[in-house]
């Protein structure tokens, strides 16, 4: 099948996936502290002496990129194949971890075996994940990790969301409004600051009322002012603007939303009134098509009746002629299978015949039985003189036996008459 356009892209996306698993399975206490690795850099890792057996100090921090790109094959491959043993030990198939000597490819051809059992499909030759990177190292990575989640009972579930407070509303300051919170602290400045130019209406009360507790006698007397009244009004007019107090609202408060609520139904009103009139055109323009159409397609039907009769009765005919080709083809095939089987027999049959006709007119068997015997006389031949000359040493070797014991006979009977004589 062919690929897209963005498939060279989908092990980056596999491998980020395959990152989030592996942290979700703890693969940095797990494997990382096991086997004394390091942090991962950006940078690729410098390839590990080949004398360091079990004591490499990789990078294992995998980056987002990381068996997605090749950057050291001999150390991608050692993480590749750690993380796997890792993973299908997790998923409840024991696995012995792979050292630095093993054959490369029995640790992958275990590692497919294991991943066949899972049932999971693997369309791609083993040769691919001798480079520990790429597509392939990424899946079978990826697949392994979620078995493992499915074995230790992990499951998605829904993101929870945080809930966003409305900002509250922003308060354009202006230089004769005064808030409450910048109230307090000017009249907690004044107070430090022993100022009097400032009206406080609490100072005011107090004052008040220690001055009615001093002096019990003017509760019931009445209060003339010796202050001017246009002084008076003068000095309230300078001090107005200052005694103007903008109350700070909450959004949270219940009162707001009602008033929100009633504002969003007249204008859905309003707007629903403007709406219904082009919605209800619409509909009307809608029905008037669908009936147009409905009458044009009566119509096309009653006009080409004669001609869909037809059509149909020559689609019977096709299928009727279909089923015969089929049919015809089918006696066909099974004669062309008969003929080949008679055409092997009889081929058969010809070799043979030639075999027996070349063996009875060749004199080859003859030449060679005519050489044989030959071969064979002069071989007796050769023997007879052989076992002359043997006949022969050996009539001389008892003759000079013989007469060796003869003359061994005179000399003793010789010395046994010297002897005596003496």
């Amino acid at each position: 099948a062919e690929r897209g356009p963005g498939a060279a892209y989908h092990m980056f996306v596999l491998m980020e996936d395959l990152l989030d698993k592996l942290k979700l399975l703890s693969y940095e206490e797990e494997v990382l502290r096991r086997h004394n690795m390091r942090p991962l850099s950006r940078c690729p890792s410098p390839v590990p002496p080949s004398g360091a057996q079990n004591t490499y100090h990789f990078s294992p921090f995998l980056n987002r990129h990381y068996f997605a790109l090749p950057t050291n094959p001999g150390e991608q491959f050692f993480m590749f194949c750690t993380l796997a043993a890792w993973l299908i030990t997790k998923a409840g198939h024991p696995f012995e971890q792979p050292q630095e000597y093993d054959d490369p490819n029995a640790i992958i051809s275990n590692i497919l075996s294991e991943l066949r059992s899972f049932g999971r499909p693997v369309d791609f030759p083993p040769s691919k994940l001798k480079a520990g990177c790429g597509e392939q190292a990424c899946y079978v990575l990826d697949c392994l990790a979620e078995e493992a989640l499915k074995y230790t009972g992990f499951s998605w579930k829904r993101p929870a969301y945080p809930t966003e407070e409305l900002e509250e509303e922003e308060i354009t300051e202006d230089d004769a409004e005064l808030t409450l919170n910048k109230l307090e602290e000017d009249v907690a400045e004044e107070e430090s600051d022993n100022e009097e130019n400032f009206i406080d209406l609490n100072v005011l009360k107090a004052q008040t009322y220690r001055s009615d507790m001093n002096d019990s006698v003017k509760h019931e007397a009445i209060l003339q002012s010796t202050i001017d009244a246009a002084e008076w009004n003068l000095e309230v007019e300078r001090v107005l603007p200052q005694l103007k107090v903008t109350v700070r609202t909450d959004n949270k408060d219940w009162r707001i939303h009602v008033d929100q609520m009633h504002q969003h139904k007249d204008g859905i009103e309003s707007s629903l009134k403007e709406t219904r009139g082009y919605l209800d055109k619409l509909h009307n323009e809608i029905s008037r098509t669908l009936e147009k159409i409905n009458s044009r397609e009566k119509y096309i039907n009653n006009q080409l009746e004669h001609l869909v009769q037809e059509y149909r009765s020559a689609q019977a005919l096709l299928s009727e002629a279909k089923e015969k080709y089929q049919e015809g083809s089918g006696g066909v095939t099974e004669r062309i299978r008969v003929l080949s089987e008679v055409t092997e027999v009889l081929e058969r049959v010809k070799q043979e015949t030639e075999e027996k006709g070349s063996s009875m007119t060749d004199g080859a068997p003859l030449v060679k039985i005519k050489q044989a015997l030959t071969k064979l006389k002069q071989e007796t031949i050769q023997m007879d003189i052989q076992i002359g000359v043997m006949e022969h040493t050996l009539l001389q070797s008892k003759l000079k036996e013989k007469s060796n014991m003869t003359r061994d006979m005179h000399a003793t009977v010789i010395s046994e008459a010297t002897i005596g004589a003496y």
